[in-house]
Formats: C-alpha cells, structure tokens, sequence
C-alpha cells in the first residue's frame, strides 16, 4: 500500500526569492482570495506571531486580514510585504 504525505506548500518557502514568486503567481490569479491565501501561506511559513511583530499588526489583526473573504486595505498588505522581505513591482501587459 502506497501512503502519500500531504502537500504543505510551506515547507519550500524558505526564502525571500521563493515567496516572492510564490506571490507573484498568486497576484495572477483574478480571485483576490487567491492571493490572501497565498500571504496566509506565507505567513505560516514564517510564523504569524512574528510577522505579526514585524508588520506592527496584532496577531489577531493578521488572522482577520488574512481570512477569506476579506477586504483588506492596501495600507496592511504593503506593511506585510515590507515585513515579509518583498515588493509590488507593476509593469506592462503586452
């Protein structure tokens, strides 16, 4: 009998260039959801008490922020890039 672990896709964000794709992709996505998923993901990755500290967000803040469904400002999710290591970066659509 074959057993299979179950995926957690924290275990391979170990570093900023890693996450940052991993949001990259996400933002793809036209489902906001999406994205506030992936954060979590990442968030869970990294500890959510410590991004939490790092953000200047409380821990209970950052589990609403972070829910599905929610409607975060821009204000919270450009403190939790900052706190997380990476950036937005805009560019063309061709």
């Amino acid at each position: 009998m074959t057993t299979f672990t179950r995926f957690d896709v924290t275990d391979y964000l170990d570093s900023e260039e890693m996450i940052a794709e991993y949001l990259s992709l996400a933002m793809e996505d036209p489902d906001p959801d999406h994205f506030l998923q992936a954060v979590a993901a990442v968030a869970r990755a990294r500890g959510m008490t410590q991004l939490a500290k790092d953000a200047g967000v409380s821990r209970e803040s950052l589990y609403k922020t972070l829910a599905p469904g929610a409607k975060p400002r821009y204000e919270t999710v450009f403190k939790l890039m900052h706190a997380l290591g990476v950036q937005f970066k805009v560019q063309a659509t061709h």
